[in-house]
């Protein structure tokens, strides 16, 4: 099984009150975190059998914004286990419920998410501790009976990324401006196909790409 944590994505200051706090809706910065995430996750080809998310708005809206990037069209499952003040065993207990699945992304808050992470991947009775930034997406894989951590993209990375690869197009362009279709290029036309469609770059391509929203209940 392939576990994708991802974090809930920037939400302003917390309310006051706990309900309030449960209906605090994702900022603009948020909003931009789910999308280049989303579509950094679409490039590298993610896919997933469920998204399940934490029943808070922020969670809820992240999990969606995320899933419509890589295409998931099923249903979107609340699941109180991935609620602020959980445990570790609802967590786990909540995982067998979705044993037959190939692949997950579970969406939830710290303090406990980062905890959840981290219990997932450490050996029996060891500690381990994997600090989850909001936004954030770490991609763990069973292996022989246990799971292992096999990256974790934080928003700084994904903009870096997407920065990177805006500024690599300009050169690119302007390269093909200057010298005119007939003229020696300084970067060969095949070097630009082939570049574009290198899975890294194709990662930072995708900010300028946007895809079909799709409807979800």
């Amino acid at each position: 099984m392939i576990i994708y944590f991802v974090r809930h994505a920037s939400a302003g200051q917390k309310k006051a009150t706990p309900k309030k706090d449960e209906k605090r809706p994702l900022d603009a910065e948020g909003v931009h975190q789910c999308t280049q995430m989303g579509r950094i996750l679409s490039a590298m080809e993610v896919t997933v059998d469920a998204v399940i998310s934490s029943p808070l708005k922020r969670a809820t809206q992240t999990a969606a914004l995320v899933a419509n990037e890589i295409g998931y069209e099923g249903k979107l499952h609340l699941e109180n286990s991935l609620r602020p003040e959980a445990k570790y065993d609802h967590f786990r207990d909540m995982l067998h419920k979705y044993v037959k699945a190939e692949a997950l992304m579970v969406v939830g808050h710290n303090p406990n998410f980062s905890e959840f992470l981290a219990r997932t991947i450490a050996a029996n009775g060891a500690r381990a501790y994997v600090d989850m930034k909001k936004g954030a997406v770490a991609k763990v894989e069973s292996t022989q009976k246990k799971f292992v951590l096999h990256w974790l993209l934080t928003p700084r990375l994904a903009k870096a990324s997407a920065d990177a690869g805006v500024n690599e197009n300009s050169k690119s362009q302007a390269a093909l401006s200057q010298n005119g279709a007939g003229g020696e290029l300084d970067i060969p036309a095949e070097y630009v196909r082939q570049k574009s469609t290198n899975k890294k770059q194709a990662q930072a391509d995708l900010t300028t790409k946007s895809r079909p929203k799709t409807s979800r209940k």
